[in-house]
């Protein structure tokens, strides 16, 4: 079982620049604290979640950190080159010394397959046509590579300088498709599942895999997060990140701007905790809840899927607060699931 935190970048009452920053210094935090991994999201088009350039990103991160592994989570593979990808995809692995993960995904904005030129309809082929191909590029180390589909098209392509790994971890984005499942079971690849999936539904997903693989997957599970002195007081810090988060990104798929970001709107809506509003599987699923009960859902986790990495999305709406939830992450939850894992 690994541990990491999920980027966003999220702009809740700073500026962009700010926000962006703030991010990176968590990162830096994150390898601080021990964690083992950082996965960066990618969002275009998008005024609250400000990752349109992840490989900017994670080569920054590259400067940062010394041992940390870093991640996409994911490139949206879709609406690049699979050539350019491949070539930064080694660059990042040789600026980060090995310490590369390579994930994938579809996308699923409005604005981002109009902007980008491509349908809905193409999303998925072009996922996976574009993962072959750079899979192809990247692990082809004795000769030029050739590659004819019905999106990616190129003949005698030899890339340089080669990555430092062998053989660069690479896990797919799905929500429960059969298609990419499979498609990453025939390739020995792992899957990224979302912050809102459960369970019960990823042990669907690891079965069906196991079907064709013949092994469980390692799965990337993101995981909202947040601890405090109960979980009265848990839900309550919890619950505007996670609705301001659905709210932006309904607004960027619908071609609006995030609705702004204001703590005192929302102290009416904590005091309405039966109440259903935006996101509430990723508050059914998350870490959230006093120290206990964010160990008792660790354990859950690690008892259910034993080769699972766990990437933190914190819920804090500062950069304090989330560097309290980090630390408090560290200090107080993982050491005990590690000693159950180990005893």
């Amino acid at each position: 079982m690994k541990w990491g935190i999920f980027c966003l970048f999220e702009r809740y009452e700073t500026d962009a620049c700010e926000a962006i920053h703030a991010q990176m210094r968590l990162v830096e935090q994150a390898e601080k604290e021990g964690l083992e991994e950082v996965w960066f999201g990618e969002h275009h088009f998008n005024d609250f979640s400000i990752c349109p350039s992840s490989t900017v990103l994670l080569a920054n991160a590259c400067a940062r950190t010394q041992t940390i592994r870093l991640g996409c989570a994911g490139f949206l593979a879709p609406f690049y080159d699979a050539i350019r990808l491949a070539e930064d995809v080694a660059m990042l692995d040789i600026l980060s010394r090995g310490r590369f993960n390579l994930g994938l995904a579809k996308g699923a904005f409005a604005p981002d397959s109009k902007h980008f030129n491509t349908t809905t309809e193409q999303l998925r082929p072009k996922l996976l046509e574009c993962a072959q191909a750079v899979d192809s590029v990247l692990n082809t180390r004795d000769h030029a590579v050739s590659f004819h589909g019905d999106f990616f098209d190129f003949t005698e392509v030899d890339v340089e300088p080669k990555p430092l790994q062998s053989s660069i971890p690479t896990y797919i984005a799905t929500f429960a498709s059969e298609e990419t499942i499979a498609f990453a079971a025939r390739k020995g690849w792992g899957l990224m599942l979302s912050q809102g999936v459960d369970l019960d539904e990823c042990e669907r997903v690891s079965r069906y895999y196991a079907s064709i693989a013949g092994c469980e997957p390692e799965i990337v599970l993101l995981r909202t997060f947040y601890v405090a002195q109960s979980y009265e007081e848990a839900f309550a810090k919890a619950r505007p990140a996670i609705d301001h988060f659905v709210k932006s990104m309904r607004a960027a798929s619908s071609f609006n701007k995030s609705p702004q970001f204001d703590q005192t709107r929302y102290q009416a809506l904590i005091q309405e905790r039966n109440v259903f509003f935006d996101g509430q599987k990723f508050f059914e699923n998350g870490i959230i809840g006093d120290v206990q009960r964010c160990i008792d859902t660790c354990l859950t986790i690690q008892k259910r899927f034993p080769k699972v990495h766990v990437a933190l999305k914190l819920l804090g709406t500062n950069e304090n607060e989330n560097a309290r939830l980090l630390h408090d992450f560290t200090q107080l939850v993982r050491p005990f699931v590690d000693k159950a894992h180990h005893g």
